[in-house]
């Protein structure tokens, strides 16, 4: 029989920081996104079509031929949003055993996907939560727009296994999941064997997790017909600056 998907427990938009102090991380559905980043449904679906033109990522150090991706970093600070200069993308060993240590100089994202509105919004929307929570500052955010497809086989969200990103926050949207199984969500307390485990179905669903406190990873996905994908936006907000190598 199939594996029966547990859906994440949903918290309103206005219990949103709350539970983030509380829990460590909370999720919202597509509707309370919305109303969390004052914008609409057609104006993320706006977004959504450039998940189809993201190049490979070449850096996989698991021999694996499933992951596409683009990256760009932004500062969020007071109510603006400014894009900085294309840099790498860069981890210590500590927070990604796999591909730590690597300057990793991926594509930037299309200037056409930054303008559209509910972009702006969405980054505005997180780094005022990361505020409300750990104090009104400039947020330095890494945006990873991520195709995990099945073309050859299994396809691995998080490569590296459970793990923190060495930042704040994490911001993951599901953008799409089309013809996969698994991509289970799994949320550990960082400092216990508490954790919870779910399944983000409904586009742009959001998980948003501090980053200190939880440890976290999803589970391969495996083809259920042709084509099959399952696309994120991920958003990583750090006070003080990028990491960069020391």
């Amino acid at each position: 029989m199939p594996t029966p998907i547990i859906h994440p427990t949903f918290t309103a938009p206005e219990q949103l920081t709350h539970n983030l102090k509380d829990k460590g991380y909370a999720a919202l559905n597509p509707n309370a996104v919305c109303t969390f980043a004052n914008c609409t449904l057609p104006s993320l679906e706006a977004i959504k079509p450039s998940w189809n033109d993201l190049p490979p990522d070449e850096f996989l150090l698991d021999g694996g031929h499933y992951r596409s991706r683009r990256h760009s970093c932004f500062v969020v600070d007071s109510g603006t949003v400014k894009q900085k200069p294309h840099r790498g993308h860069w981890q210590p060993v500590e927070y990604n055993a796999l591909h730590g240590g690597m300057v990793r100089m991926f594509e930037p994202i299309a200037p056409a996907t930054i303008q559209q509105p509910a972009w702006m919004q969405l980054l505005k929307a997180i780094g005022h939560v990361c505020s409300q929570v750990k104090g009104e500052q400039p947020w330095y955010v890494e945006a990873h727009q991520f195709r995990i497809d099945t073309t050859h086989g299994i396809g691995r969200p998080t490569p590296e296994g459970a793990h923190r990103d060495g930042v704040d926050f994490v911001a993951i949207l599901l953008v799409s999941r089309e013809h996969v199984k698994g991509g289970e969500s799994r949320v550990f307390d960082a400092n216990s064997s508490n954790g919870q485990r779910f399944t983000l179905t409904e586009p742009w669903t959001l998980l948003l997790l501090d980053d200190v406190r939880v440890i976290h990873e999803s589970t391969p996905i495996m083809p259920t017909a042709p084509g099959g994908h399952r696309d994120t936006l991920v958003l990583t907000y750090r006070a003080g600056g990028f990491q960069e190598r020391t």
